[in-house]
């Protein structure tokens, strides 16, 4: 019997080969062509995607003759589980970028090859380059990135306009050269500003370009800290210092070291006994790092009680305190959000970390009264996680814009547990945040210490 998944790989393989001039990814056409097709075709998660595609990008853009490379499709929206991996790398000469791309260590065979599509196989995955010609470049860039939904409500406003929107550019059908070579130029001509592709999901971002009403979203650049981290105090790989040098060289103002406590189901846990020899490690590495202000804090379970896993006493020597719901003990919805109210409402918690506890792609997250939850953040005072960690990617960018909508403060964290994981799960925090429209007035720690440390304050005077 064949199945939905096996009908989209023979359509899938037929585009590829079939329709070298396509100029949309090979997910968007199936999507258009076959609207009503579900399937249980596995995607790739994100976090994986990112790790995989990044060195090939930053050699392409090393590369001669390459006016600029980047991502296209779902991955460059930023969805948590990623189709089609496709990128986008203008050149006049594609020939000796394709060789090069196919000499590279680590490269798989060649899948497909005309003369500006290349598919390669990499880690098992296939990687789609195209290199268009660079006064084009923008317009496939566009129409690759998608989502469909996006591109069509774009065409629409361009045929209000008395243009045509195509794969090679804005037309007017009259002979002149189409607008095609950055994204930047076809959305001013339609009278817009340039959409973030984490916003284009073809919802209500183009209304809002018409009316000036996008936000200006949150960079790494408006990160001053990361809040939640863990060393081999706990499940970590690396030492406070490892972890406060690798934080320091990427310009954080201050960090949060924040181990498991007993509880967790990690595989090494912050001991009671553990607290003051931990005090005094951080206590060392800020003599070694003076640039960087070092938070000692912990990251305790909610307990099936409602609880947390060290006493009152033992919380308040901590500078910052991060609680997580990471076993629901067989609880249902009900019991879950009593739990979560118990400790938001806790004086010592600053934040709840990976809201939806979710486990990208094996677990669906909690299915809880969330506007009850972001109701209850904004009455306590107590922050909302944004967390990079490839597996939860939690909140995800709808939860997000609900919890800022109601006026909920959020963080984005790396979650981190090797020193070379810190920068890059900042960074799908970021764009976690960014599909739901987060800007930096959102986000605690995009503020100085100062703030920081007048939030926790104000929490613990309740």
């Amino acid at each position: 019997m064949t199945t939905a998944a096996d009908l989209l790989a023979a359509v899938r393989n037929h585009v590829v080969r079939q329709v070298p001039g396509l100029g949309v990814s090979v997910e968007t056409a199936i999507a258009r062509a076959l609207p009503g097709l579900r399937t249980n075709a596995p995607g790739i998660p994100l976090g994986r995607a990112v790790t995989i595609v990044e060195p090939l990008l930053d050699r392409l853009r090393g590369m001669a003759g390459v006016s600029w490379a980047e991502p296209a499709g779902s991955l460059r929206r930023g969805e948590d589980m990623v189709g089609d991996i496709e990128i986008v790398a203008p050149a006049a000469d594609p020939r000796t970028v394709f060789d090069d791309v196919i000499a590279l260590p680590g490269t798989g065979r060649s899948l497909y090859r005309s003369a500006r599509r290349l598919y390669v196989l990499q880690d098992n995955v296939q990687i789609g380059i195209r290199c268009p010609a660079p006064e084009a470049g923008g317009a496939i860039l566009l129409h690759l990135t998608g989502s469909p939904g996006h591109v069509d409500h774009l065409a629409a406003a361009a045929s209000e306009r008395g243009w045509h929107l195509e794969p090679d550019g804005l037309r007017r059908h009259d002979g002149t050269p189409p607008i095609a070579s950055t994204e930047e130029e076809i959305y001013t001509v339609l009278g817009l500003p340039f959409v973030a592709p984490e916003l284009r999901e073809g919802d209500d971002e183009l209304d809002a370009a018409a009316h000036g009403t996008l936000p200006r979203l949150v960079t790494r650049q408006d990160i001053r800290g990361d809040l939640h981290m863990h060393t081999d105090w706990s499940d970590g790989r690396d030492s406070i210092a490892a972890m406060a040098r690798t934080a320091a060289g990427l310009g954080y103002e201050y960090i949060a070291i924040t181990d498991h406590a007993g509880h967790s189901a990690a595989s090494r846990n912050l001991t009671r006994d553990d607290v003051g020899r931990q005090a005094e490690a951080v206590a060392a590495a800020r003599a070694s790092y003076p640039q960087l202000l070092i938070l000692h804090g912990c990251e305790v379970d909610i307990l099936p009680e409602g609880t947390l896993d060290f006493p009152d006493r033992l919380l308040e020597e901590f500078d910052i305190v991060l609680a997580s719901l990471h076993d629901r003990a067989g609880h249902g919805a009900d019991r879950l959000l009593r739990r979560y109210g118990t400790a938001m409402r806790h004086p010592l918690v600053s934040i709840i970390t990976h809201p939806t506890n979710r486990l990208v792609p094996h677990r669906a997250g909690y299915e809880l009264d969330w506007d009850q939850v972001i109701a209850w953040a904004v009455e306590t005072g107590t922050v909302l996680e944004v967390d990079g960690a490839p597996s939860h990617l939690d909140m995800d960018g709808p939860l997000a814009r609900r919890a800022i909508t109601a006026g909920a403060q959020i963080c984005i964290d790396s979650d981190a547990h090797r020193t070379d994981t810190l920068g890059r799960q900042m960074d799908l925090g970021l764009t976690m945040a960014r599909r739901g429209w987060v800007e930096p007035r959102h986000v605690v720690n995009s503020r100085p210490i100062a703030d920081i440390r007048r939030l926790i304050a104000a929490k613990r005077s309740r």
